[in-house]
């Protein structure tokens, strides 16, 4: 079930299929270190690195996620959702951006875990794991992502910052190497990715994300109650 809010919360308009990617920065590529060449990984992922964010992950701005019973803390994977404007399959570089409809701010809250090898379904699935902008703001509205910079505050104290410039794959190189292999449709919300080990919140936090041209998205995280189980 949707997590109920102590406070009115500003629903998203209804996405399509949410697709999350990890290890799409040097960043988080420097920071997994030595142990992206041992097994079971063996060397940077060659492909996106993909997962879904199903329906029951996604609230809007001014949500109360609760995580699940027994967690205390969730990872802030603060990131930039491309939405899908046209139906997409086998984009080349030249036609990619023709099929963008524009960018919305997302939190792709994930419990801590360890591995990106085993499918992190509880870690990333959980109610209310996908907090959404309002606004999908035009391209031509947001000037250069790589300019874009993101700023991530847990009860009012900054946590984190990110860029996008460092990106593996930037945003016409993800959508081709994505709609090589399957199509997105219309609504559907492709994520450029979250940083490996981001900050986190802990229960009882309030979480404000804010992005420049992209706007903010605020939540708040909280334990499990019975009613929501």
């Amino acid at each position: 079930m949707t997590p109920k809010s102590s406070s009115p919360q500003t629903l998203p308009p209804q996405p399509g299929t949410v697709y999350g990617v990890v290890l799409n920065d040097h960043r988080s590529l420097a920071r997994f270190g030595d142990a992206l060449e041992a097994a079971p990984y063996k060397g940077a992922p060659k492909a996106p690195a993909m997962y879904v964010k199903p329906a029951n992950t996604v609230v809007g701005d001014g949500a109360t996620v609760r995580l699940p019973n027994g967690e205390t803390a969730v990872e802030i994977g603060a990131t930039v959702g491309i939405v899908i404007g046209r139906p997409a399959a086998r984009l080349t570089a030249e036609t990619a951006l023709a099929a963008v409809a524009g960018y919305v701010l997302v939190a792709d809250l994930s419990l801590p875990h360890a591995s990106y090898y085993r499918p992190a379904i509880r870690e990333k699935c959980f109610d209310g794991a996908c907090p959404v902008a309002a606004r999908t703001v035009p391209a031509a509205e947001t000037g250069r992502l790589a300019a874009l910079k993101l700023t991530i505050c847990v009860d009012g104290a900054a946590v984190g910052t990110r860029t996008f410039a460092e990106l593996v794959r930037d945003v016409p190189r993800l959508l081709v190497d994505v709609t090589e292999f399957m199509t997105l449709s219309v609504g559907d919300v492709l994520l450029l990715g979250v940083e490996y080990q981001a900050p986190q919140a802990r229960v009882g936090s309030s979480v404000h994300i804010e992005a420049g041209p992209l706007g903010t998205l605020g939540f708040n995280i909280q334990a499990a109650t019975e009613a929501a189980q």
